[in-house]
């Protein structure tokens, strides 16, 4: 271990190691982070794998050397700080194209939080199609033009290191379709929303919601009822809903939460169930 590295990343010293026939391997969690592959980290002939490269790992065995865990999977730390990319429009890189990147065009509703994950994502094979299409639609929804939209699905495309072919690219342009948070959730799971300004119509529940216009009701109706209200106010806020979407997100019976959506109605909750 050199004694410079230790000093610009103390965590190495806790996370999960592993003995390689010339040194070792030094893990650390993304948590959505996107982070840079380089063959030179601070400047030194230090490798960072990350973003759809691969290295050998444990039980592996290479010309009689057999990688091990020094330091367990369970161990492993979340990546420090000074290594997360700090650029604000996301970057791509290809595996085997050697220091070719692809910088996103500028594009409307950058603080659509959902857009910035999949632009910074290094989309897996099942996550392609999704994906993009995700991408594409909500650049047309924050008034993006089709053509201006095209391009940056186009680009971000080309920096996978799988992409889609020509045919099942133009296959995402010939449909359109208007998302919803849940909607997205549901689509490509790895989205998280906890930073996105746009949870709850902007941020803040809005005098038009199902919360705010029956706060004096939430007293009196039933523990099952306030649950669907609240998942109708917040997960759901403008959004019309099936049953089914309801109890899927609320890990309940389809017929309990039936009873009390009729209950909310003779309440006189307005809900906005879909056919």
């Amino acid at each position: 271990m050199l004694p410079e590295l230790e000093e610009l990343l103390p965590e190495i010293k806790e996370t999960t190691r592993v003995r390689t026939r010339r040194g070792y391997h030094y893990y650390f969690s993304l948590n959505g982070d996107y982070i840079k592959s380089t063959n030179s980290l601070f400047g030194k002939r230090l490798e960072l794998r990350s973003n759809g490269n691969y290295v050998v790992a444990p039980p592996s065995i290479i010309k009689a050397h057999r990688y091990v865990y020094e330091v367990p999977l369970s161990k492993m730390l979340p990546i420090p700080k000074i290594l997360i990319k700090k650029e604000k429009d996301p970057v791509s890189y290809v595996e085997g194209r050697k220091d070719k990147y692809y910088k996103m065009p500028k594009y409307h509703g950058q603080e659509v939080d959902c857009m910035r994950q999949i632009l910074s994502r290094e989309l897996e094979v099942g996550e392609r199609d999704n994906g993009l299409f995700v991408l594409y639609n909500l650049l047309l929804q924050n008034n993006n033009e089709k053509d201006y939209s095209k391009n940056i699905v186009l680009t971000k495309n080309n920096s996978l290191t799988k992409p889609l072919n020509d045919k099942e690219i133009e296959e995402i342009f010939k449909k359109s379709y208007k998302y919803k948070c849940s909607s997205i959730r549901e689509k490509l799971p790895f989205v998280n929303c906890d930073n996105c300004k746009f949870k709850f119509k902007g941020g803040k529940l809005k005098a038009g919601n199902i919360l705010i216009r029956n706060l004096s009701k939430l007293k009196q109706i039933s523990n099952t009822e306030r649950g669907v209200v609240c998942l109708l106010g917040t997960i759901f806020d403008g959004e019309a809903v099936t049953i089914n979407e309801i109890a899927m997100c609320a890990k309940m019976d389809c017929r309990i939460v039936k009873k009390a959506v009729e209950g909310l109605h003779e309440w006189g909750f307005k809900v906005n169930l879909k056919n």
